[in-house]
C-alpha cells in the first residue's frame, strides 16, 4: 500500500486514491488465498432514465456514458481498500501513518517522473485504423488546464501557459495537496476520506458538473468498507510433449466478478478441454506463437469474452453464480464453437472495438512466504479528468463500464451498483499442497485476461522464466468492453493484433484462417499491456524458498529485491 500511494503521485494518469482497487492475498501459514473487492458503486439517487435523459441518449443500444462525464464517476473504492488491506492482511507492525509516510514525504519534497509516465505516445486507433493519441501526462496537460482544479495535477512553471504544465521525464514533481489527503487517511482512517473535507470536495465537483454522488454515497462506502470475498479458481493440468502422464497441476486464482478475471480462467479451461479431446495438440516449446497455437488461443479468448462481457457485473445484482461458467460441463459446451481451421464468428453483446485502460499492478512477497497481488486504476487515462478542489487527485470514470441496454442485461446501469471492472490481480498455487507458485498480473483494459493467459502459459507450457515470459511477443484480440466501444457500426471483429517479433509467416497463416491480422510496432506496443511476475521455487535439497521475478519491458516497472 506504500507503493500504491507513491504510484498515485508519480503516475496519476494510471492510478490513484480516486479510483478502485482489487487484491488477492496468500497466507503462507494457512496456504489459503483471500480476495478483497475495493470497487465503488454508482450514486444511489440516479436511475437509468436519469442518466440517459441527462446525456440525451435516445438509442440505448449504442449509447454509453462518456468517460469525461461526471455521470461516469462512481464512489472511489481505493482509499477504503488501502486501509482495509492493511487491517485484514497486514502484520500489524506498521500504522497507517508509517505506511503512507514515504508517499507523503515524496509528495511534499518532490519525486522525479519516469519517461513513460510523462510520455506523449501515439498509437493506432484500432477501430478505424487511424492514428489517435494515447493520453499520458504531457498529452493531457491542455485538457487538465481547461478543467476545474485540473492544474492541481500539473507542475508549476511560470513560463508555461497559465503557469502550469506536465512534468517532463526526470523532473521533480510535487503534490502537497495529495500529501494532505494521504495524511488525513493516515490519521483518521476511512473517515478521513469518506467524510469531512475530502468527501465534501468530491461531492461538490461532481454535482457542479451534473453528477449525482452525495455525501451519503461516500459515507455508506466508508462505513461498509471493502468487501472480503472468496476468490475463484480453476485447476489446470499442464502437460507438454514427453511429460509424465497428467503433468503438473496448478490452480489459477482470480478475483471474482465484478472483475473480469474469469475470462482468463474460461479461456484456459477451454484450451485444456480442447487438448483433452485431441482437438488441439499438446503444444511444446517449439509451438510457441505458432499459427496453430495462436489460433487456438484467440478462439478460446473470443468465446470467453463473449460470455464475460454479458455476465460480469456486480455479484450482488447478478442473480446467479458466475463460478458455474468455470464448470467442465459449461466449458465443454462452449468449446464446441472451436474450429481448428477457421476463425469462428462468435457474436458478443456489443461493438467489438478495443480500447486500452489505465492501471498499475503490484506483486509483492515476503520472507515468510506471504504474497499480495494488487491492482489499482482510475479506469481511463486520468480517469474522468475531474479533479476535486484541494485534494490533489483525479476521480475515476468506472461508471462508463455500465451497459445502458437491454433492461435485462446483468451489467445494465442501476443505482448503488458496481459496474463491470477490468482490473484483475492473479495468483497461482500448486494443486498438490496449496503452496504458492506464482504472483502475476498484466495491466491494460481487455488485455488483462489475455495477458494473464499468455504469460502463464509461457511459464507453464513453454518453460519460460518470469522475465522471458513477460518479454515474449503477445497477441491482443479486439474486444467490446462496456462503455469503451468506438465503432458501433461494426458488429463482428475478427482482428488479431500481433506484436512485432511474431513472424510474417505466422501472420499470413492466421489470415488464411480468416483472422484480420494487424501488426503493431514501436510505442504502439503499449496495447499489449504491462505485467509483473514473481515465481516461487524451493531448493530441492534444503527446501529453502527462492524467488525469481520479472517486470515488463513495455512499462516503467522493476523487479526489486528488498531487505
Amino acid at each position: 500500500m506504500a507503493a500504491a500511494a507513491v504510484l498515485n503521485l508519480v503516475d496519476p494518469s494510471m492510478t490513484g486514491i480516486g479510483g478502485d482497487a482489487f487484491a488477492l492475498f496468500y497466507n503462507s501459514k494457512e496456504k489459503k488465498v483471500h480476495a478483497l473487492n475495493g470497487s465503488g458503486r454508482s450514486a444511489e439517487s440516479a436511475t437509468l432514465d436519469d442518466i440517459c435523459r441527462d446525456l440525451s441518449i435516445t438509442d440505448r443500444v449504442y449509447g454509453a456514458i462518456p468517460t469525461s462525464s461526471a455521470l461516469s464517476v462512481t464512489v472511489p473504492g481505493a482509499a477504503a481498500a488501502w486501509t482495509d488491506i492493511v487491517q485484514h492482511f497486514g502484520s500489524g507492525a506498521l500504522s497507517l501513518a508509517e505506511v503512507f509516510a514515504p508517499a507523503i514525504e515524496l509528495a511534499e519534497n518532490g519525486c522525479p517522473i519516469s519517461e513513460i509516465a510523462s510520455y506523449y505516445v501515439r498509437i493506432p486507433k484500432f477501430a478505424s485504423h487511424q492514428v489517435a493519441d494515447r493520453f499520458q501526462w504531457a498529452a493531457t496537460e491542455d485538457e487538465l488546464r481547461s478543467k476545474p482544479n485540473g492544474t492541481e495535477l500539473l507542475k508549476q512553471d511560470p513560463s508555461a501557459p497559465q503557469g502550469y504544465r506536465a512534468p517532463r521525464a526526470g523532473e521533480l514533481y510535487r503534490n502537497p495537496l495529495l500529501a494532505a489527503t494521504f495524511r488525513r487517511l493516515a490519521e483518521d482512517g476511512k473517515a478521513g476520506f469518506y467524510e469531512g473535507p475530502v468527501a465534501e470536495a468530491i461531492v461538490k465537483v461532481v454535482k457542479d458538473l451534473g453528477g449525482y454522488l452525495n455525501m451519503s454515497d461516500l459515507q455508506r462506502h466508508g462505513a461498509q468498507g471493502s468487501e472480503v470475498v472468496d476468490p475463484v479458481s480453476i485447476r489446470l493440468q499442464q502437460t507438454s510433449p514427453g511429460s509424465p502422464s497428467g503433468g503438473v497441476a496448478v490452480n489459477l486464482w482470480e478475483h471474482p466478478p465484478n472483475g473480469q478475471g474469469i475470462v482468463a480462467q474460461m479461456a484456459l479451461g477451454i484450451l485444456q478441454i480442447l487438448e483433452k479431446q485431441g482437438k488441439i495438440p499438446v503444444f511444446g516449446s517449439n509451438d510457441h506463437n505458432s499459427p496453430e497455437y495462436l489460433h487456438a488461443l484467440v478462439e478460446a479468448l473470443r468465446i470467453a469474452f463473449a460470455d464475460g462481457t454479458w455476465f460480469i457485473t456486480d455479484p450482488h445484482a447478478a442473480g446467479f453464480n458466475t463460478e458455474s461458467l468455470l464448470s467442465d460441463e459449461y466449458l465443454t459446451e462452449r468449446a464446441k464453437l472451436y474450429d481448428p481451421k477457421q476463425a469462428a464468428t462468435i457474436l458478443d453483446r456489443g461493438s467489438p472495438a478495443f480500447k486500452t485502460s489505465d492501471t498499475i499492478y503490484l506483486a509483492v512477497t515476503d520472507q515468510e512466504g506471504n504474497a499480495c497481488s494488487f491492482v489499482n486504476s482510475v479506469a481511463d487515462t486520468f480517469g474522468s479528468r475531474i479533479v476535486p478542489p484541494g485534494v490533489g487527485f483525479v476521480l475515476q470514470s468506472r461508471g462508463a463500464g455500465f451497459h445502458l441496454h437491454p433492461a435485462n442485461h446483468p451489467n445494465v446501469y442501476a443505482p448503488g451498483k458496481r459496474p463491470y471492472n477490468t482490473i484483475i490481480p492473479a495468483m497461482v498455487t500448486n494443486s498438490n499442497d496449496g503452496s504458492l507458485h506464482t504472483v502475476l498480473g498484466v495491466m491494460g483494459g481487455a488485455m488483462q485476461p489475455q495477458g494473464h493467459a499468455q504469460v502463464l502459459l509461457n511459464m507453464l507450457k513453454f518453460n519460460m522464466n518470469p522475465q522471458v515470459a513477460l518479454d515474449a511477443p503477445r497477441i491482443c484480440i479486439g474486444v467490446s468492453l462496456p462503455g469503451k466501444s468506438t465503432d458501433p457500426s461494426k458488429k463482428v471483429d475478427n482482428t488479431v493484433y500481433l506484436e512485432e517479433g511474431i513472424g510474417e509467416d505466422v501472420a499470413n497463416a492466421l489470415a488464411g484462417m480468416g483472422h484480420e491480422v494487424k501488426m503493431v510496432t514501436g510505442m504502439g506496443r503499449a496495447l499489449f499491456g504491462r505485467g509483473q511476475v514473481i515465481r516461487v521455487h524451493h531448493d530441492p535439497v534444503g527446501g529453502e524458498r527462492i524467488y525469481s521475478a520479472g517486470s515488463d519491458m513495455r512499462g516503467d516497472g522493476a523487479a526489486a529485491p528488498l531487505t
